[in-house]
């Protein structure tokens, strides 16, 4: 890590132990929370329903002020709020509730560009039902989080804020 990295926010998500920490500047633990990485394991390939690895940032924070529990379809609400009488009428959603950050890869050949693109494969930290569990490997690829924890998050960065995503 270098001086310039150790001075800005940055997210570290660990595979293994399913968590999520954001470091602030000169390496402060600010925030930490469990989360649910893909059931597939990890993985960068397009549609391999994994999680993947390396260096991200955020490129897009999306539902900043809308409740939370809000449901969204393609990255924009659809004016539900989830519930779970919403979830037995939709029992194969994938739920993508409350806040967004989609990440972009910074790493060409591993997690951005042709066949492996992080962005383009729609890979985000988002929140979900909370009866869905954390700790557990779930997800179809992306980083699943409590609702209120997904909000605590969204509410500390911003777009630019570095993710490693590893297995330690």
């Amino acid at each position: 890590m270098t001086v310039q990295e150790a001075d800005c926010p940055r997210i570290h998500i660990n595979i293994a132990a399913q968590s999520l920490v954001l470091f602030g500047a000169g390496g402060h633990r600010l925030f930490e929370s469990s989360v649910s990485t893909a059931l597939n394991g990890l993985g960068e390939a397009q549609d391999s329903g994994r999680t993947p690895r390396g260096s991200h940032y955020v490129r897009a924070r999306i539902g900043g002020g809308l409740p939370e529990g809000t449901v969204f379809v393609a990255r924009r609400p659809t004016g539900e709020i989830y519930a779970s009488e919403l979830a037995a009428q939709h029992p194969h959603r994938d739920w993508i509730l409350t806040r967004i950050l989609w990440l972009c890869g910074c790493e060409p050949g591993k997690n951005r560009g042709a066949g492996v693109d992080s962005f383009r494969r729609f890979i985000y930290i988002h929140g979900t039902p909370d009866t869905e569990p954390m700790g557990v490997a779930k997800s179809h690829g992306c980083i699943r989080m409590r609702n209120a924890d997904v909000i605590a998050l969204f509410d500390l960065v911003e777009a630019g804020t570095l993710v490693q995503i590893d297995e330690r």
